[in-house]
């Protein structure tokens, strides 16, 4: 009963703060005010749980139950070529504009996990945040401690929206109190993108000066923010506020800026107990510990299951899975690319390819000294590679019994086909599923959004290009290239070479983690990464090709952003489109 108390509470409290016209007022019928929320504790904590529900769902939740990765040049999802209704095929096609969401699910409706309403659900959610700072310091919250680490939260929250909304769409109004009943919302201007960040700053700064705030929650708390977030962020903001998109004079204050906030947040994360999992390919297999003495340090944040029937481990089992007998699943999903697949060094930290002498990717440059054979391309990889990707000829365990390998050449048990069920690069995803699972209702992992690998990774990029391959940038990148058992970068790189190893690092460390999507935009090298999505053709006589999988329409300038709704653009007068669109 209380369950259900609080769940009629908190639709009553979506549909409050859901109205454009008069969300400041009460229901329809008249019920609960916000008077009547701030003044009871309980309905507080409720509406502030009702900020965290406008999150979208991240991991396996792009319609249909795909992931991001399929949408960039990591993979090619098996639906981009089979179904072409589909968001990631759309998508692929470049078939965008003002009046279909980018990743939207056919018929997909506003309220729905998967359905591709990123701007309205960002707005509600920051709208909410408003309205919740605007109250909280009056509301009937007895305890001080609680009433102070709800407002922190609630700050966290509003700065968490406002990235993801500028991330996606580019500057923003920035509004930080509650808009009045009687408001012209024509008059709304989108600022810049920096004037979105020194907001989200200000409130990050304010939630990590909260002492009630705690750098780890418990187990009753799964999916709340933390001070961690909270550095972890601001570090993230920055960054995207020195990069050449929203940086194109390369003003070099803003990335000391973010080199300051990264060390920052590095230095206080693995103060308070954080730092990276022992095992790469372990640390996907299971969900946060968030146990007194937590075997896993390095989750900052994991997206928490809408439900158990569309849970993530179940979906990449049954949406992202390889053809095995006894493991079979609804399709193949998204498959690795040959582009990721080339982006691994050799295990000795050589680069194997070095570029391509063709425009489709098809003929690489093989770096002499590495040893790397492209008729032998899998021996002697990165850890990382294996613990990624199932290729032709890997040991993929027992099953039934029985020894397993991976036969995708062409005419094998898992070969290349145009079908949903297979590959369609010669790759399948083995990240985030334990092999010996062969049930779907077996995993147990998660999708981790915020981790201290990534925050590593900040440093070394923020420090490089603020001040150059110093010693900080160079123990930062290699403390993750240690963790995964790789040697450390040489030293004397120049500036520039130091860029391409972490944007190299960058791109397999947090491979499928819906890092690669924007950061390929921040950089802007789309034109240069996303035209061309390659993989490897086998024989059953060990002889292989590199193949073009499709060449794709979403690699021009106007794509680095999404289009704003057109919806929106008829209400705001004012309001600019993004380019292109």
């Amino acid at each position: 009963m209380k369950n259900l108390y609080r769940y009629f509470i908190l639709t009553l409290l979506v549909v409050l703060t859901s109205c454009s016209d008069n969300f400041l007022n009460v229901t329809p019928d008249g019920r609960v005010t916000l008077d009547d929320v701030f003044a009871n504790t309980r309905l507080t904590e409720s509406y502030l749980n009702s900020i965290y529900n406008s999150r979208q769902s991240y991991g396996t939740a792009y319609h249909y139950w795909t992931m991001q990765a399929g949408f960039t040049d990591e993979a090619q999802d098996s639906d981009a070529l089979s179904q072409s209704w589909t968001p990631v095929a759309r998508w692929a096609r470049g078939d965008i504009n003002v009046s279909i969401r980018p990743f939207q699910g056919g018929g997909a409706s506003q309220g729905s996990g998967n359905s591709g309403w990123y701007y309205e659900k960002n707005w509600e959610a920051i709208r909410k945040a408003n309205i919740f700072l605007a109250n909280i310091d009056e509301a009937n919250v007895p305890i001080a401690s609680e009433r102070a680490r709800m407002k922190a939260e609630a700050r966290i929250l509003r700065a968490f929206f406002y990235m993801e909304q500028i991330k996606m769409y580019g500057p923003m109004p920035v509004i930080d109190e509650p808009i009045p009943e009687v408001f012209d919302f024509g008059s709304l201007e989108r600022g810049s993108f920096e004037a979105a960040v020194n907001l989200i700053v200000e409130d990050l700064d304010a939630a990590i000066a909260e002492p009630a705030l705690p750098y780890r929650v418990s187990e009753p708390e799964r999916g709340r923010f933390s001070k961690a977030l909270a550095y972890h962020l601001k570090s993230e903001a920055l960054v995207f506020n020195a990069s050449p998109l929203w940086n194109p004079d390369n003003d070099q204050a803003k990335w000391q800026r973010a080199a300051t906030a990264s060390k920052e947040a590095l230095d206080n994360l693995t103060t308070n107990g954080y730092e990276l999992f022992g095992d790469y390919e372990e640390y996907f297999h299971n969900s946060r510990d968030l146990g007194s003495s937590p075997s896993d340090r390095e989750t900052i944040w994991e997206i928490k299951d809408f439900n158990m029937t569309a849970s993530f481990s179940i979906l990449v089992f049954r949406m992202h899975n390889i053809p095995i007998p006894g493991a079979t699943a609804d399709k193949a999903g998204a498959a690795p690319s040959q582009n990721l697949v080339d982006a691994y060094d050799m295990a000795d930290g050589s680069m194997p390819i070095l570029g391509y002498s063709d425009e489709q990717n098809l003929e690489p440059i093989i770096n002499p000294i590495s040893g790397y054979d492209d008729s032998d391309p899998y021996v002697n990889r990165d850890p990382r590679f294996y613990a990624t990707v199932w290729y032709d000829g890997a040991e993929y365990g027992v099953v039934n019994g029985e020894l397993q390998h991976v036969e995708s050449y062409q005419g094998g048990g898992q070969g290349l086909s145009s079908g949903r069920n297979r590959t369609h690069t010669g790759y399948y995803l083995r990240k985030f599923r334990d092999p010996a699972v062969t049930s779907a209702n077996a995993g147990n992992s998660k999708f981790p959004k915020y981790r201290l690998a990534e925050t590593y990774l900040f440093v070394a990029e923020a420090e490089n290009e603020a001040n150059g391959p110093t010693t900080e940038a160079y123990d930062a990148i290699n403390a993750v290239r240690d963790r995964a058992g790789m040697p450390d970068l040489p030293v004397g790189l120049s500036k520039e070479e130091m860029r391409e190893r972490i944007r190299r690092e960058r791109q397999v460390e947090l491979s499928y983690e819906e890092k690669r999507f924007w950061d390929v935009r921040r950089w802007e090298i789309i034109d240069e990464k996303e035209r061309y999505i390659t993989g490897m053709r086998w024989t059953s006589d060990g002889d292989n090709d590199r193949i073009l999988v499709q060449a794709r329409g979403h690699y021009e300038d106007k794509f680095l952003l999404f289009p704003i709704p057109l919806n929106e653009m008829n209400r705001l007068q004012t309001f600019e489109q993004n380019p292109g669109w």
